[in-house]
């Protein structure tokens, strides 16, 4: 069966840099696709990675198949292709196939729950906080931060830490994510500081990827979330026993994914990588499965960081024309 494939590039701007142990990110970039059947039902997708060099990769694919491709060619190599690539056509294909949307059973979930994301500007960071838990004063709403680390000195960073605690209500919750950039003494450090915290939600991929052996000694102190090594060690995703920080922009086709939330999905976390619209409305469905489960916490869809838009609208047709 043919397909009629069409691609658009898109990039936008975050309203501030986002700085982590891997690197700085200030602009987003990546492809929207639209994908319609001899039929005419049409299909959704984008692809969304951090990397410049996937990014790179799924271009030459894109290239290579063209715009009537087979639906025999993108299933054989849907799950062979880079993960962002393997979920933009298969979010296509479940929309095609009528496994989600209006014209299926699985209408679209929506949420606007999500943990804060901090500024990792330190100068901005204690002010956001205070304008924040300002704000929040009088409302009886349980709030979640997280705060990217590793980014500065680990002495000043530690310090700051002791700040951020001390004006943190008891009703709040703090998760800290490393990106992989301490090692073993530096992680140990703050898991000593934060053991006895009932505010620590838990501690995100304090240790390099590869480093399984630490992360589980780690979690023996304080709840341990792992985030690059299940990319690394995709296996982990079935055996390990705590968090774990899923972002399905980048893990394939998101139709297993699915399969996945719909069964047993205690303990994942949904976590945005600054999608468009179009792959908004997966990463916003999950997060909803997700807060149904037996362990809901809020997903990091961080807000206030992107541009207000058409190219964040829930109507896919509003993103590709804005694109």
């Amino acid at each position: 069966m043919k397909l009629k494939l069409l691609t658009k590039p898109f990039s936008f701007q975050l309203l501030q840099s986002l700085k982590t142990a891997q690197g700085s990110l200030q602009k987003k970039k990546g492809w929207l696709i639209k994908l319609e059947s001899e039929s005419g039902k049409v299909g959704w997708g984008e692809i969304s990675s951090f990397k410049e060099s996937e990014l790179k990769s799924c271009e030459k694919i894109l290239k290579d198949l063209g715009t009537q491709p087979s639906r025999e060619k993108l299933d054989k190599g849907i799950n062979k292709w880079p993960g962002a690539l393997g979920f933009a056509i298969g979010s296509a294909f479940a929309e095609i196939d009528s496994l989600i949307g209006p014209n299926s059973t699985q209408n679209w979930l929506t949420t606007s729950s999500s943990a804060i994301l901090l500024p990792t500007e330190n100068c901005l960071l204690l002010k956001s906080l205070e304008s924040i838990l300002d704000q929040e004063k009088q409302s009886a709403r349980e709030l979640t931060f997280k705060w990217k680390v590793a980014t500065n000195s680990n002495t000043s960073e530690l310090h700051l830490l002791k700040q951020i605690l001390a004006r943190l209500p008891k009703n709040t919750n703090l998760r800290i994510d490393a990106n992989g950039g301490w090692n073993r003494i530096q992680a140990r450090k703050w898991a000593l500081e934060l053991q006895n915290d009932p505010r620590l939600e838990w501690i995100e991929q304090p240790l390099p990827a590869n480093d399984i052996a630490g992360l589980i000694e780690l979690s023996a102190m304080v709840p341990i979330a792992l985030d690059e090594s299940l990319v690394h060690h995709p296996s982990l995703r079935n055996t390990w026993q705590s968090w774990q920080i899923r972002r399905p922009a980048l893990e394939g086709d998101p139709r297993s994914f699915l399969k996945e939330m719909n069964g047993n999905h205690s303990y994942k976390v949904i976590s945005t990588t600054f999608e468009t619209g179009i792959g908004r409305r997966w990463i916003e469905h999950f997060a909803a499965l997700q807060l149904k489960s037996n362990t809901p916490v809020q997903p990091g869809l961080a807000p206030g960081w992107c541009p207000k838009s058409s190219l964040f609208s829930r109507n896919p047709y509003l993103v590709w024309e804005s694109a």
